[in-house]
């Protein structure tokens, strides 16, 4: 058991420990023993600095002067130079060699990230209800009398790409390649998602294959976009990216390239696993769910927000320390690895009454789900109507519904993922 081990014997590096709920353990013997903990590297990684508190978390997110995003937000790095970290690369959509938003530090991730900014606001998000109820019914409708099958496949994942895709003005013959690719990109080191790009599983080589495969498709994907969108404009997000400018200049294909693939991967991926983890935990909470469905408008909103702490769809975030700095009495030097865990933070004892206790009325509920400060989950409104529009939904549809296996999680401690979860329909 990981409570019997001291702090010296865990390792976040083992991607297994993710596989189950130990890690959740493994975050509350830190916690109390070492909350600023140093995770040794080993041949092929870095070593990184663990922060498991949620005042911790929030202290590194609001300096991003001191620690940055451009060298990298997911995992610890690889030791070797001419080596690219797996989830760091899987994590950071690009387009020759230009770097997203969310690996950019300020002055420019302002800039850039206030160009999308209207299209995520309330105001879009509420306007966007009518169409997400109506794409959730349809996803429903397809699903039919069927009386058993695979949710992530066709519910949990069919929502969050049909809004995205929607957003991004792509036709819906493109959305199972969306998905596929959005799979490449941040599940590279799970062997099932290597087999279906590469042929092959299991290794290091073919994760770092799956994603460069997954990423160079999609570029090439969305350079036919571009060229479509130049020559007919439409009322999308790659068309206001087309004409967008930043300091008096367009952008360059790169970047516009890098904007793409963040949209699409992250519009899908996360918002997919919140779902899928919200059925699983309400159904292994049948009291909350009985509440829940009870009532539903009076308590859908609350339970929202608590599937979200729950679930924590994205375990961590990466920063770099760019000066000396002090966490807790532990000297982090510059160019030292920052990973913020956000699940460890959303049971943070000294934040939440009774943490590990699943409970739809919880409030206050300030969860750090869509992390904090400038890097922001820009899409957290879509994340939060989705979410409760799918809930509304499927229950009304399918007020038995039952999960009747063990969820299939993702291989990464990126992503907390579920690939595949065993239904009743009912």
């Amino acid at each position: 058991m990981v409570a019997e081990k001291a702090t010296h014997d865990i390792n976040l590096h083992n991607v297994n420990l993710f596989l189950h709920d130990e890690f959740h353990e493994a975050f509350r013997v830190l916690r109390q023993e070492a909350p600023v903990h140093w995770n040794p590297g080993s041949a092929r990684a870095n070593g990184f600095w663990s922060m498991t508190k949620y005042e911790d978390i929030l202290t590194i997110s609001r300096n991003p002067e001191i620690f940055i995003s451009s060298k990298g937000i997911g995992g610890s790095g690889e030791r070797e130079p001419d080596e690219v970290d797996q989830a760091r690369e899987a994590a950071r959509p690009r387009g020759e060699g230009a770097s997203s938003i969310i690996t950019m530090d300020p002055p420019r991730h302002v800039k850039m990230r206030r160009l999308v900014n209207k299209g995520f606001t309330p105001r879009a998000v509420n306007a966007m209800e009518p169409k997400i109820r109506e794409m959730t019914r349809a996803i429903l409708d397809e699903v039919g009398d069927r009386k058993e099958g695979d949710f992530v496949l066709e519910v949990s994942s069919r929502l969050p790409l049909a809004v995205i895709c929607g957003l991004m003005g792509l036709p819906r013959e493109s959305w199972d390649l969306m998905f596929d690719l959005t799979n490449a990109a941040l599940g590279a080191g799970d062997p099932e998602y290597q087999q279906a790009q590469t042929g092959a599983s299991g290794h290091i080589n073919n994760a770092k294959e799956t994603a460069r495969r997954g990423n160079l498709r999609m570029a090439e994907y969305f350079r036919e976009v571009m060229v479509s969108r130049r020559v007919e404009p439409q009322d999308d997000l790659i068309s206001l990216l087309l004409e967008s400018e930043v300091d008096g200049e367009k952008l360059t294909e790169g970047e516009i390239l890098a904007f793409c693939n963040l949209l699409v991967v992250a519009g899908n991926e996360t918002t997919r696993n919140a779902i899928s983890g919200g059925m699983v935990v309400l159904d292994r909470n049948p009291e909350e769910r009985a509440k829940l469905q009870s009532d539903v408008p009076r308590y859908i909103d609350s339970a929202v927000e608590e599937m979200l702490r729950w679930t924590s769809p994205l375990h961590h975030m990466t920063r770099e320390a760019t000066e000396d700095f002090e966490v807790r009495g532990q000297h982090i030097s510059p160019g030292e690895k920052v990973i913020m865990w956000y699940p460890s933070a959303n049971r943070d004892e000294d934040v939440f009454e009774d943490p590990y206790r699943f409970d739809i009325e919880r409030t206050p509920n300030d969860h750090l789900a869509f992390g904090i400060g400038e890097h922001f989950c820009l899409g957290a409104g879509f994340a939060r109507k989705e979410v409760k529009v799918m809930f509304e939904e499927l229950f009304d549809r399918y007020p038995d519904i039952k999960v009747t296996g063990e969820p299939d999680r993702l291989r990464s401690s990126f992503i907390n993922g579920v690939k595949h979860l065993t239904v009743q329909y009912q």
